[in-house]
C-alpha cells in the first residue's frame, strides 16, 4: 500500500469513530441528572452515556447488601425536576425505579450504552477533543471522540470496598464479606454475625440481618452519631392530604429540609457541644434511657456523616436482643472469630467488613494529553468541578456535609451547560481553568480538606486526588446554599477560565 492509499485508509478509519459534543461517564444519579440538564439546556448537543454496569443506578446497581438504602432523604437526594413521592429514606430498588422513570421521561435510554467500561481518555491539543477508549464485557474495545468529557461515575470503586489487612484473616473458618461484594442469594439465616464498622452501612446491615441471623454484633473502634426518626416527613404527608400538586410539594419539602439541614450544620459548627448533647439525648431516648458509652463519639458532630436510623430499626434490634454493639480494637482473626485487644473473642460464622470504600479518582481512568502521561494530582480544582490545565473536562463530586450528595448535580449541571452554550455561541472550542498570577503562591491542600471532614476514605484519598487551594475559587465549597447563589451569577469574563 503506497503512502497516499494508506493516508486515505487512515482517514476512512478515523471517519468511522463516532464524534460527540459531550460524553458522560456513568449512568447513576449524577450521569442521569447531567443528561437531563443537557437535554433541557443544551438541546443542540449530541451526547452519549457510558456505564460499565448492566443497567442504570450506579451505587444502587452495585450495592445489593442486606437493607441497602440511602442515608439522605430522597426529597433532596432526588432530582429537583422529578418529584419524589415515597418515604424519605428508600432502598435501592425504589431509587432505581425512580431513575428509570426519568430515563423514560427524557428519552435517555437510546443515549445510554451499558457494559462499556471507560479505561482511557486522551486530550488532543491539536484537534481540541477527547479520544475515549472503553472496554465491553465481551472484550471488544470501543473508541469514541467527544469535545467535552463529563465525569459522573462517582468517587469510589463500586466493586471493591476497603478492608484492612488484619492478621489471621486466612485462618477464620467462616465467611468474610465486604458489603460491596455481597454474593447474590447468600444465606445468613441462623449464623452468628459480626459487622465491623460504625458508619451508615453498618447501621443499615445490622437491623436488616438481625431477624434472620442468630445474633448480630456491631464491632466498632469508636462510636458515631445517630439520628433516629420515623421514616416519614410530616410536612410532605400534610401537603399530600391537601391535594396540592406534587411538583409544588416536592419543591416546598425540598427547600424546608435544606433549611433545616443548614440550620443544623450551623449549630454543629458554632456550638458543637450543644449539638452533641442533643444528638445523644435522641439516642438515649431511642434506647429507652439505656444508652452506654458505645454510643458516645469522641469527635465533634459533622466531622463525619451522621447516620440516619429510619423508624429506629437499628436501636430496635438492640433493644430486642437481636443485635449488640462492642467497642474495641481487633487484635487478630482466629478460626472461631475475632480476638479483640481486650482479650475477648467474638465468635462468628460470618464477618461483614463494613469498613468503608476506596476513593477512585476519575474512575481509575488513565488520563493523558497528546498521548503523554498527565498527572491529575498536580492539578488544582476550580470550584471542585474542573481542573487546571485540563480542557473541556468536568467532574461531579457531591456534597458530604450539605445533606444530600446529589444536590451538586444541579449547580454543576447548569454551569457546565452554560459553558457549552457560551462556547457554541462564540465559536470557541475549549475552556480550561488557569491559576492567575495572584494564585500561584497560594497554599495547596488536599482536594477533600480534612480539617472540615475527616472520614477515613477522605484521609486515604489525599495522595490520589487533585489539589485544592485556600481561595474559594480553588476549592469545593461543601456549601450548597452558597453554590446555589453564586454559580448562576458567575460571569465567565471574570473567572480564571481560558476560553479559546
Amino acid at each position: 500500500m503506497d503512502k497516499q492509499t494508506a493516508a486515505h485508509a487512515l482517514t476512512g478509519e478515523e471517519a468511522r469513530i463516532e464524534h460527540l459534543d459531550v460524553l458522560i461517564v456513568g449512568a447513576g444519579m449524577s450521569g442521569i441528572g447531567s443528561a437531563v440538564h443537557l437535554t433541557r439546556q443544551s438541546p443542540w448537543a449530541s451526547f452519549a452515556i457510558l456505564d460499565a454496569f448492566d443497567g442504570h443506578g450506579g451505587t444502587w446497581w452495585s450495592n445489593v447488601y442486606p437493607g441497602a438504602r440511602s442515608d439522605s432523604d430522597l426529597f433532596t437526594y432526588g432530582f429537583s425536576f422529578k418529584p419524589w413521592e415515597g418515604a424519605p429514606l428508600a432502598r435501592g430498588e425504589p431509587i432505581k425505579q425512580y431513575m428509570g422513570e426519568v430515563i423514560a421521561e427524557y428519552d435517555l435510554a437510546e443515549r445510554i450504552r451499558y457494559r462499556h467500561k471507560v479505561v482511557r481518555a486522551d486530550w488532543s491539543t491539536e484537534h481540541a477533543h477527547w479520544t475515549v477508549t472503553a472496554e465491553r464485557d465481551n472484550g471488544e474495545t470501543v473508541t469514541l471522540r467527544a469535545n467535552f468529557l463529563w465525569m459522573c461515575q462517582g468517587y469510589y470503586r463500586h466493586l471493591e470496598g476497603f478492608t484492612p489487612d488484619w492478621p489471621g484473616m486466612d485462618t477464620f473458618r467462616g465467611d468474610i464479606i465486604h458489603p460491596q461484594r455481597w454474593p447474590e442469594g447468600y444465606d445468613y439465616a441462623g449464623k452468628r454475625v459480626v459487622v465491623i464498622g460504625s458508619g451508615a452501612t453498618a447501621a443499615t446491615v445490622v437491623p436488616a440481618m438481625a431477624d434472620a441471623a442468630a445474633h448480630v454484633v456491631q464491632l466498632q473502634r469508636s462510636p458515631t452519631y445517630y439520628v433516629a426518626a420515623p421514616n416519614e416527613y410530616p410536612l410532605a404527608t400534610q401537603l399530600r392530604r391537601l391535594d396540592i400538586p406534587r411538583e409544588w410539594i416536592h419543591e416546598i419539602v425540598r427547600k424546608q429540609i435544606q433549611l433545616e439541614h443548614e440550620d443544623f450544620i450551623a449549630k454543629c459548627l458554632a456550638t458543637p457541644d450543644d449539638a452533641a448533647r442533643d444528638l445523644l439525648a435522641g439516642v438515649n431516648q431511642a434506647l429507652d434511657g439505656k444508652m452506654t458509652d458505645d454510643f458516645v463519639p469522641t469527635y465533634k458532630p459533622w466531622r463525619q456523616r451522621i447516620c440516619a436510623v429510619p423508624d429506629g430499626d437499628f436501636f430496635n434490634a438492640i433493644k430486642e436482643g437481636k443485635a449488640s454493639v462492642v467497642t474495641d480494637e481487633i487484635d487478630a482473626f482466629v478460626p472461631e472469630g475475632i480476638r479483640l485487644k481486650s482479650g475477648r473473642v467474638l465468635e462468628a460464622d460470618l464477618i461483614v467488613t463494613a469498613t468503608g470504600f476506596n476513593v477512585s479518582a476519575f474512575g481509575d481512568i488513565e488520563i493523558t494529553k497528546d498521548d503523554a502521561p498527565f498527572d491529575m494530582t498536580k492539578t488544582v480544582t476550580y470550584r471542585g468541578m474542573m481542573f487546571t490545565d485540563t480542557p473541556n473536562f468536568a467532574w461531579i463530586i457531591g456534597y458530604f456535609r450539605a445533606g444530600s450528595y446529589t444536590l451538586r448535580i444541579d449547580v454543576v449541571g447548569e454551569l457546565v451547560c452554560r459553558m457549552l452554550n457560551t462556547m457554541r455561541e462564540k465559536g470557541l472550542r475549549t475552556v480550561t481553568p488557569q491559576l492567575r498570577e495572584e494564585d500561584r503562591d497560594m497554599e495547596l491542600r488536599p482536594y477533600f480538606h480534612t480539617d472540615e471532614f475527616n472520614a477515613g476514605y477522605v484521609e486515604r484519598a489525599a495522595a490520589i486526588m487533585p489539589r485544592s487551594g485556600t481561595k474559594a475559587l480553588w476549592r469545593h465549597s461543601q456549601d450548597y446554599h452558597a453554590d446555589r447563589t453564586e454559580f448562576p451569577a458567575i460571569d465567565f469574563d471574570q473567572e480564571p477560565l481560558a476560553f479559546r
